[in-house]
């Protein structure tokens, strides 16, 4: 498998201020990985500096084999990188169908795959994004990501603001997406157990730095790790 994405430690943050220091992280096609930790860690200001809007204060990032330093964000995007970002950034007062053509690479032919990962969103193709769910919506932001044939998918907490049946749902389309297309997925999510279930391997940050990583399953029948990494105790 080839690495998509490569983290070699990574000193970032805003303001010349490190909010993630010395992070060391991977992801490799057809993989999911988690991205795991305390509210104010660090994950999603690592996936915004992975995407490119937020730069880099030392150390590398390299997406398909290429560093990003210097380089904007839609360029980055480009090459194959689709960001579900917290808060999932739909045009609300658009349609379902309309926010997914602004996404697609090819037309019609895309949308109609991404659509096969989440049939709910059909019958609601003409719904204004405002007026869906909270669940709905956050299928539209999976969907539209899909649409442009990402090689390496970023979702920073899908679960937010969901009910748990809805993200055991949920969660185990990025599985099934990164068996299906070979796209790394690299996962942000609040509902550790649930995260470490879909992925194979997982990261974890605590007052940003890396307290633990491993093996997804072996972590989750070890429960004391994730609550010694989540308290700092981990190394």
């Amino acid at each position: 498998m080839s690495v998509l994405l490569e983290i070699e430690n990574l000193n970032t943050g805003y303001n010349g201020v490190s909010v993630v220091r010395g992070l060391n992280l991977q992801v490799s096609e057809g993989e999911v990985v988690a991205l795991l930790g305390p509210n104010g860690a660090g994950k999603t200001t690592t996936l915004l500096t992975a995407s490119g809007l937020v730069p880099i204060i030392s150390g590398e990032i390299k997406v398909f084999g290429k560093s990003i330093k210097g380089r904007r964000p839609h360029l980055i995007a480009r090459d194959g990188l689709a960001h579900v970002p917290e808060g999932r950034s739909l045009f609300y007062q658009l349609t379902v169908a309309e926010n997914l053509r602004l996404g697609a690479a090819k037309g019609s032919a895309d949308v109609k795959k991404a659509l096969g990962y989440f049939p709910a969103l059909e019958p609601i193709l003409d719904r204004r994004a405002g007026l869906l769910s909270g669940g709905e919506q956050q299928m539209l932001a999976m969907a539209r990501a899909l649409t442009v044939n990402p090689k390496l998918l970023m979702v920073d907490e899908m679960s937010l603001g969901l009910a748990p049946i809805i993200v055991e749902r949920l969660l185990p389309i990025l599985r099934q997406i990164a068996a299906e297309t070979g796209a790394g997925v690299l996962l942000v999510e609040q509902h550790v157990h649930m995260a470490l279930q879909v992925a194979d391997r997982a990261y974890v940050l605590s007052h940003g730095e890396l307290v633990l990583e491993g093996d997804a399953a072996e972590i989750n029948k070890d429960r004391s790790l994730i609550q010694a990494s989540y308290l700092g105790g981990a190394k």
